[in-house]
């Protein structure tokens, strides 16, 4: 089986760069299953309904996301499954935020070869808002799952523990993908009983940014320590991605390529 991961998707430049490069990187490296965090996606921060379908569009079969979750506020109702749309439940959030929070961490789902899949999204605690224990639950979740393909989604700001996730779940599932620094990590590898890692997949949108922002408004609260509003860059955009292939049947990973496509 071969996964694509496509990482946190900024702002219009951010589909718009992964709309035109998806289709040719899915029939190029034989794509089965493609998982896109898209919690930046509406103008860098948050998702919308609208911009999950177009998501869905291109052919997700799993959107997670991660700290900017509730930036819109509209996807609530969607992934709580009040809008009557059943791709909400392919909408994650991370599984460790707090008992009681609206929607789901994990989706286990079958592709139509049917071979059985999962994916878990996560979220870091080190200089992050105040989470639940992502190692504990990981272990919770994998008691809980059939699946032997199980890709996690680890949205963390400490390399340190990202690290220390992938060499933790290391044998227990496929994957174990960063995202959220919006910088792409050149450590990919696979860990030696079979779990693929990479320290962060890098933010596909504007790279003329400061991790996606107008350069002078971040600029301008370095220097000035001043609050102001952030608004998405445009310039220079890029995908970002990493393909995983595994065997479908015992889960263990064989490869990963990191990939960066420009316009």
């Amino acid at each position: 089986m071969k996964i694509l991961f496509v990482g946190d998707v900024f702002g219009s430049p951010g589909r718009r760069i992964v709309r035109e490069h998806l289709p040719h990187v899915m029939e190029t490296h034989g794509i089965d299953l493609l998982i896109i965090n898209g919690e930046n996606a509406a103008g860098g921060f948050g998702i919308t309904p609208t911009i999950a379908e177009e998501i869905f569009d291109m052919g997700a079969h799993v959107i997670t996301t991660g700290n900017h979750v509730w930036d819109k506020k509209e996807i609530i109702d969607v992934m709580n499954g009040a809008t009557g749309d059943q791709r909400g439940r392919r909408i994650l959030r991370p599984a460790n935020f707090v008992k009681g929070t609206p929607g789901f961490g994990v989706y286990e789902g079958k592709l139509p070869s049917g071979d059985a899949y999962a994916v878990i999204n996560l979220q870091g605690r080190v200089f992050m808002a105040n989470s639940d224990d992502p190692f504990r639950k990981a272990d919770e979740l994998l008691q809980q799952i059939s699946a032997k393909v199980i890709f996690v989604d680890f949205h963390a700001e400490a390399t340190s523990e990202k690290s220390a996730l992938g060499w933790y779940l290391d044998g227990r599932v496929t994957a174990v993908v960063g995202t959220h620094t919006h910088v792409p990590t050149a450590d990919e590898r696979v860990l030696p009983q079979g779990t693929a890692y990479i320290t962060d997949v890098g933010m596909s949108g504007p790279y003329d940014s400061v991790i996606g922002v107008e350069v002078e408004l971040v600029l301008n609260r370095f220097l000035t320590n001043m609050p102001g509003k952030f608004e998405a860059a445009k310039g220079n955009p890029k995908m970002c991605a990493v393909v995983v292939e595994c065997d479908a049947v015992t889960g263990r990973a064989s490869s990963i390529q990191r990939i960066m496509l420009g316009e």
